[in-house]
């Protein structure tokens, strides 16, 4: 028998890429001589964070539309249909068992594709709001897993099964870790720790507020480890203390969680899975500038069970401070928010989701 062949193609932000290579990582365990090859959009990070990762991966000549009128929207049209032709002669020449789509602008052109070609597609639902790409791909998918309940709006019920997102397996066991997160980080164990997160690209607001209540937050016997982004690495780095730790990016996201007391974070669908495994105290600031606002609708779904604080861009002049200042003082609160969270938790997402995928495969 012929080993199983997979594409995968999920990129954009490390909230597509991450699970992408995580399912991979499962159905690699499962089929040792399997061949695996990720599809991404050129000159976006999975280029570099899939290989490193330890897989090939090939690009799209592809982007998504800005919501304004500019120069790449015009090229859009051009991008599309040269993906598509790209994609059919990446699909022809790898002839897969199955084509697995994350999100992100190249997994569109190659789930249409492949699915026009009678090939088996799977589609990973992130979020709780779907974006328009998934939608349409919905009606031609062979299966549809997603991670929040009351998604028939929006998909074919037939199709959906409720996995959860895939995360690290690293994230799942960090609760014997905080001794080697204190060494590893050099932080002061007498010090309570403030995690802030901001995507792998970085958010603007959120990097603006931290800088502008960094003393504050100092002041109150917290140091901090400060992830702004690759974008936004260059403006900040120069508040790089002993107490204050400025990275574009963190590779060891197990030992940070397991090292943070209380953690600010955009919510991204990867990202609030991933919290609601780790289970410590949350204030999510959701991004605005997202389809459908859905950063909001995924943290709404925490905050409504009291697993999470929420606070909107337009409150954080405000509230932020009173937030904070109150969450880090009430361990009762602290805990309350730390078990809700935890209950919400997935933890065998992506197992489930390579079930889902072999179950297919031995249709």
């Amino acid at each position: 028998m012929q080993p199983y062949k997979f594409i995968l193609s999920g990129g954009g932000t490390g909230g597509h890429i991450y699970p992408a290579i995580a399912i991979a990582n499962e159905l690699k365990l499962r089929f040792p001589d399997a061949k695996f090859l990720f599809v991404g959009a050129q000159d976006k990070m999975e280029m570099q964070k899939v290989p490193q990762a330890g897989y090939d991966i090939k690009g799209l000549w592809i982007a998504g539309l800005q919501r304004k009128l500019t120069l790449q929207n015009a090229m859009f049209p051009f991008k599309l249909v040269d993906s598509l032709f790209k994609s059919k002669k990446i699909i022809k020449e790898f002839k897969p068992d199955v084509v697995i789509g994350t999100g992100g602008f190249a997994s569109g052109p190659l789930l249409q594709v492949a699915a026009m070609m009678g090939i088996t597609t799977v589609i990973q639902e992130q979020n709780s709001f779907p974006g328009i790409t998934n939608k349409l791909l919905s009606k031609k998918a062979d299966a549809i897993c997603v991670a929040y309940e009351n998604l028939e709006r929006f998909f074919p019920k037939e199709k959906m099964i409720l996995t959860g997102n895939p995360v690290r397996k690293d994230l799942i066991a960090i609760g014997g870790k905080r001794e080697e997160a204190i060494s590893f980080f050099q932080l002061d164990a007498s010090k309570k720790t403030l995690l802030v997160l901001g995507g792998s690209l970085g958010a603007r607001r959120v990097n603006q507020l931290i800088e502008k209540e960094l003393e504050a937050i100092v002041a109150q016997n917290v140091q901090i480890i400060w992830q702004c982004g690759k974008l936004y690495f260059d403006e900040y780095k120069k508040y790089n203390s002993s107490l204050v730790q400025v990275v574009s990016f963190i590779e060891r996201m197990d030992l940070v969680y397991a090292a943070a007391d209380v953690i600010i974070s955009r919510a991204g669908a990867s990202s609030v899975s991933e919290l609601c495994i780790v289970g410590k105290p949350v204030i999510f600031i959701p991004s605005p500038n997202v389809a459908e606002d859905h950063q909001t609708k995924n943290a709404k779904a925490i905050v409504d069970k009291n697993g999470a604080l929420l606070l909107k861009e337009y409150e954080l002049e405000t509230l932020f401070s009173v937030v904070f200042e109150t969450l880090l003082k009430d361990s009762g609160k602290q805990s309350q928010l730390s078990e809700n969270i935890k209950k919400l938790a997935m933890p065998e997402a992506t197992q489930k989701i390579a079930d889902v995928i072999v179950k297919l495969i031995n249709k």
